[in-house]
């Protein structure tokens, strides 16, 4: 492969990229009457791992979790947003992102695309400290929303507090248990202040 031809698929790699900032998630942004987009969230993982580090279970690489973080959400250009709470859609996710990892990753130079790709594939392993960080900062930051929006994005969905327990209590105490212990209190002081049905007794 020439310079030329592996500047290019750099560059079109750069372009296709763009793309996820059209993919609309479905947090509502807490200063604007708009919902995020992945490439938002993505930056706003990538900061919250900059500040938060000294939070994570155990010891981290921070430009690992940077990576992952800025990466984890690429396959949604094709495969969409995937809701927490959609049963039906987590069914096919993985098959529906891996192809799309396959595309995508497969348009950059074949190094650099196994590189990145290695980065997507060990945030959804959850096998590394890195990775487990990341996806506790990708369960908190979409619960943070939630609770200083007045729990819209919820409500709209008609979630309630045993559910956001249930699917963030795992991923999120594996990987920053101090952060899923203030998470957890938030979710009990929502629900007694009644922005946030209980659910089931």
């Amino acid at each position: 492969m020439t310079d030329t031809d592996r500047l290019a698929r750099q560059l079109e790699f750069i372009l296709e990229i763009d793309r996820l900032k059209g993919i609309e998630r479905r947090s509502w942004l807490l200063h604007s009457e708009r919902r995020e987009n992945s490439a938002e969230h993505s930056w706003h993982l990538a900061m919250m791992a900059m500040v938060l580090v000294e939070h994570a279970a155990e010891p981290v690489d921070l430009l690992r979790v940077i990576e992952m973080v800025l990466v984890h959400d690429l396959v949604e250009i094709d495969a969409g947003d995937t809701f927490r709470y959609d049963t039906a859609g987590e069914a096919d996710r993985a098959e529906r992102e891996g192809r799309a990892a396959d595309r995508l990753f497969a348009i950059l130079p074949p190094e650099e695309g196994a590189g990145l790709r290695s980065r997507w594939e060990e945030f959804e392993a959850r096998e590394t400290p890195e990775a487990r960080f990341a996806a506790a900062l990708d369960r908190l930051m979409p619960m943070l929303h939630n609770l200083h929006g007045n729990g819209r994005g919820w409500r709209e969905h008609g979630v309630t507090a045993d559910r956001v327990l249930e699917r963030n209590e795992r991923m999120m105490a594996e990987g920053a248990p101090s952060l899923w212990q203030v998470a957890r209190a938030l979710v009990e002081q929502a629900v007694a202040d009644g922005m946030l049905p209980a659910g089931r007794e």
